[in-house]
């Protein structure tokens, strides 16, 4: 494939031929940005890079995660493989399924390509029943590791997670201000860290916002998988109890609870209102577009790149647990409670 013209360089990238000149010749004299610029240009042209402009990797960086079936781990995957990219890592994404390869298997196959760090996003450490020894092993041997979406108490690692009781107290409050008084929480498994936090969030938040005991609360909380049908046989449970509102532990499960308010032939958001969590990307394509609660990616996913990569240069891990803001996104399946 022949190179673009200096013209076409310049014009994608903003910047003038002459710069585009510097930098394709390796000339001094070009900010920083500007050399990004040209960089991006030619990527986005279709064009390979000169080799003059290939950066060499710094090492390689494992990053595990679940599956990549749910929209929210590709991207948190993105983020932070751009990330340890521009920090001249390269990132070896690690996707796990049914039957598959482990998460063990693949923190091995890391060790073995002699992996400079690991970013776990909700793996093993997520999971409040698995045993967390195979994290304490990886520290004690100093691999630089961080984790996302999951804390484990006496862990000597930083964790970057939503705080998820904040935001399904903010989903609840939304619902109550909107006339709801029986709403459910269709969630996941309660081994796993996330859904124990959310349920916790949801009886404070009933109790706060309407006066019920825990007991009466945890009524409310209709257990299944963090898949659409999972999400539509516990919306099935939760609209039977007669939930006019459902708050779930993840998009997918909110697809599944309209899919599941349509079948008993309710429409959302006249007859149920639904809310979501995470904030895929096509959500506001949907029909109705999905009223949820927007996972920070971008800053956990940055601030954890950071902390990584500081950890490889020498810096001391710092042991926390840094929770984020989730923030409520209103869209169309949200509405005033039926009459």
């Amino acid at each position: 494939m022949t190179m673009p013209t200096l013209a076409e360089i310049a014009a994608e990238a903003g910047v003038s031929e002459a710069t585009v000149s510097r930098v394709l010749n390796s000339k001094p004299g070009v900010s920083d940005s500007a050399r990004q610029s040209v960089v991006v240009a030619l990527d986005v042209l279709g064009y390979e890079r000169p080799q003059q402009l290939r950066q060499r990797s710094a090492g390689l960086v494992g990053l595990v995660v679940p599956e990549l079936e749910n929209p929210i781990f590709p991207a948190f995957a993105q983020v932070i493989g751009d990330g340890l990219a521009r920090r001249r890592f390269t990132p070896v994404l690690c996707t796990q399924s049914p039957g598959g390869i482990s998460e063990d298997e693949y923190v091995e196959g890391l060790l073995d390509h002699g992996v400079a760090g690991i970013v776990f996003v909700s793996g093993k450490h997520a999971d409040r029943g698995a045993d967390h020894d195979r994290y304490r092993s990886l520290i004690e041997r100093g691999m630089p590791v961080v984790f996302l979406n999951g804390y484990v108490e006496g862990l000597a690692a930083p964790f970057f997670s939503t705080d998820d009781r904040a935001a399904i107290r903010i989903a609840v409050s939304h619902l109550v201000q909107l006339g709801h008084r029986t709403i459910g929480l269709a969630i996941g498994p309660a081994r796993f860290v996330p859904s124990h936090n959310k349920r916790e969030g949801f009886v404070q938040a009933l109790g706060d916002e309407l006066g019920l005991a825990d007991a009466d609360a945890r009524g409310w909380i209709a257990e299944g998988l963090f898949t659409v049908e999972g999400g539509a046989a516990a919306a099935r449970a939760l609209i039977d109890r007669g939930a006019t509102a459902i708050v779930c532990g993840s998009d997918m499960m909110a697809m599944g609870a309209v899919r599941a308010a349509r079948d008993a032939g309710l429409s959302v958001p006249g007859d149920v209102s639904v809310v979501g969590f995470d904030d895929s990307r096509l959500l506001p394509f949907l029909d109705p577009p999905l009223t949820t609660l927007r996972q920070p990616v971008a800053e956990m996913a940055m601030q954890a790149v950071d902390t990584l990569c500081s950890a490889i240069a020498g810096q001391p891990l710092p042991s926390h647990d840094y929770l984020f803001k989730p923030e409520l996104v209103l869209r169309a399946s949200t509405g005033p409670a039926p009459a």
